[in-house]
């Protein structure tokens, strides 16, 4: 079954650490493995009552024991996506430290700014990733002919090219890389559509992993401080997200963070809706 109590066993290797009145450390477990065919099959409600007990735990852990969990509790092969925006660094780092040559999906829409593809370049050389970039089968040029500027085309317009150069090439690389648990650096305090989500959830048919979901920005500064890491090189012209040129916009004073991406139409590209 998919569903077990907490169980209690002398250095389990992840959990909550305790103190035996014999002075012996133990650990608390989380559930055990769970079975994501079995949880496919529900309907999505009792999918998210099912894995309720799972992040009420979840939620006591840090960010390395999280990952450590995952990996030793839900099914291979693991992912870890990326946009390498303005934090990135901070779950490229912590995820691959654990588990070096994980897949670090890149979706490039080829719209990307040059910062943005410099920063790429130096993150995957200094952490050694294992990127695999995958990008919309239409190139951005053939796309606007096909198409006109999408993202100037409303709400609508956005999704479609969102669609085309996000979702599809993610799906695919899901697939490609068979992936059954799939990491990523989303974090609540990001903006109104993250501030709920869960450390544990299931999307696109596979197991979704958010380390980092409860850190705030000083939390993500002190990390990229402790480890020798830096922000996008954007953060330093003003910008708090990073995406495409011609839907990301430079932060002002009175401005909401969701409102610098997608004219403040969408927070979301698609990748993390769903």
């Amino acid at each position: 079954g998919w569903r077990h109590k907490c169980l209690i066993r002398p250095t389990a290797r992840v959990g909550l650490i305790s103190e035996a009145p014999s002075g012996k450390v133990y650990r608390e477990e989380l559930m055990s493995k769970l079975d994501l065919n079995a949880l496919n099959e529900l309907p999505k409600v009792d999918r998210v009552l099912a894995l309720a007990e799972t992040n009420a735990q979840l939620e006591t852990l840090t960010a390395e024991e999280r990952v450590a969990w995952a990996l030793e509790n839900l099914p291979g092969e693991y992912v870890l996506s990326s946009s390498f925006g303005i934090q990135a660094a901070v779950s490229l780092h912590l995820v691959n430290q654990i588990r070096p040559d994980i897949p670090v999906i890149l979706t490039d829409t080829g719209y990307l700014f040059p910062e943005t593809y410099q920063f790429i370049d130096e993150l995957t050389d200094k952490l050694k990733l294992n990127l695999k970039v995958y990008r919309a089968g239409e190139s951005p040029a053939w796309q606007e002919a096909r198409y006109g500027k999408l993202w100037e085309q409303g709400v609508e317009g956005i999704e479609k090219y969102n669609e085309i150069n996000k979702v599809e090439p993610m799906n695919r690389a899901l697939k490609e890389l068979k992936a059954q648990t799939w990491f990523a650096g989303l974090r609540r305090e990001q903006s109104g559509s993250r501030a709920h989500l869960p450390v544990l959830a299931i999307q696109r048919g596979v197991f979704k992993v958010l380390p980092i979901i409860d850190w705030d920005n000083r939390t993500v500064y002190q990390y990229l401080q402790k480890h020798g890491l830096k922000y996008h090189p954007l953060w330093d012209q003003g910008y708090l997200s990073v995406g495409d040129t011609h839907t990301t916009r430079k932060w002002e004073p009175g401005m909401a963070e969701e409102e610098t991406r997608f004219f403040g139409l969408k927070r979301e590209c698609g990748l993390h809706e769903g």
